[in-house]
């Protein structure tokens, strides 16, 4: 468990600096290159899915044997190394400081009147269509990625981290990068794709759930509003397409009693996602700095969760992969 805090320590320090070699780069690097060899959108449905499936199934396996490999190696040469090595591998899975830095950037875009900067700087963190967006969807948008995200980047992250060490929690980024590069509904990937997507939202079922669950917890410490976030979540979160995506951000929407959802464009297509929560407070952009607090608060109640839920079932010190 050491190992886990001390990563969530060295990220909220370090976050995601220009030039480090980021193992979720080499992971993107490995799915475009297989990706070139796989996808033949000559071939039939049937064989594209298998090929998306065989995609899948190596960058993750290479991703969980590849890392173990270093770790085992590095304790090999020594506790200490393989207690830096695991520390530093384990950094790299999670996202919080980098989370706020990529969409506080936004929000300094629009607090200083650039609409068209901050459409730039959303974006490179959202997958939707941002040329056309207004300082409100802008800001919905940001607040729907952070909701997101606290899950992708930082719960699940901590979750496969608490059951399966530095390893396991690896190969949950390389499912979860798959997904984001491969696993759209378009005419490309549609079914080259589908088991990535499929994939990730079975990976993601209990984190996203617990999610919700740290963000209430975390709107009650900060004096939010906890009771309506309860009942956003229980209300609104099956309505998102995403079967886990619904729940932070519902979580999010009920504590910061401001709605969430409507119409997105991708790659031209527009999307309509149901709303979720009530607009007691209007959208601005103001609530994408208190997004991004409540995100804080959450990564922490959850570290203290896994923490006393280690101490319960036992074991505290460093060791091999955890």
């Amino acid at each position: 468990m050491k190992l886990l805090l001390s990563a969530y320590i060295l990220d909220l320090i370090l976050g995601d600096p220009q030039g480090f070699p980021h193992p979720v780069r080499y992971i993107g690097n490995l799915i475009a290159y297989l990706e070139k060899k796989l996808l033949n959108l000559k071939k039939s449905t049937q064989h594209q899915f298998i090929m998306g499936m065989f995609l899948s199934i190596i960058v993750i396996a290479t991703t969980y044997i590849l890392t173990l490999v270093i770790i085992t190696f590095a304790y090999s040469l020594h506790a200490y190394v393989g207690i830096i090595v695991s520390v530093l591998l384990g950094y790299t899975v999670l996202a919080t400081k980098s989370l706020d830095v990529e969409t506080r950037k936004v929000y300094k875009k629009l607090e200083g009147g650039s609409i068209e900067d901050a459409r730039v700087a959303l974006s490179y963190i959202v997958g939707r269509d941002t040329e056309d967006l207004d300082e409100k969807e802008i800001t919905r948008a940001t607040i729907e990625t952070i909701g997101e995200n606290i899950s992708d980047g930082i719960i699940a992250p901590m979750f496969y981290f608490f059951i399966g060490g530095v390893p396991l929690a690896m190969a949950y980024k390389a499912a979860n990068t798959l997904d984001s590069m491969v696993g759209y509904k378009n005419d490309k990937y549609l079914y080259f794709g589908r088991f990535s997507a499929r994939f990730d939202d079975v990976v993601n079922y209990i984190p996203a759930r617990l999610t919700a669950l740290f963000i209430i917890i975390a709107s009650l410490l900060k004096g939010k509003n906890y009771s309506q976030s309860i009942k956003t979540v229980l209300k609104d979160s099956d309505k998102h397409n995403s079967p886990n995506a619904g729940y932070p951000e519902a979580a999010v929407a009920g504590a910061l009693e401001i709605q969430l959802g409507g119409t997105n464009k991708y790659f031209g297509k527009e999307v309509y996602k149901p709303t979720i929560g009530n607009a007691v407070d209007i959208l601005n952009k103001s609530h994408i700095i208190k997004t991004i607090d409540l995100m804080y608060w959450t990564s922490a109640v959850a570290i203290l969760f896994f923490t006393i839920l280690k101490l319960i079932v036992g074991g505290w010190s460093y060791g091999p992969w955890w």
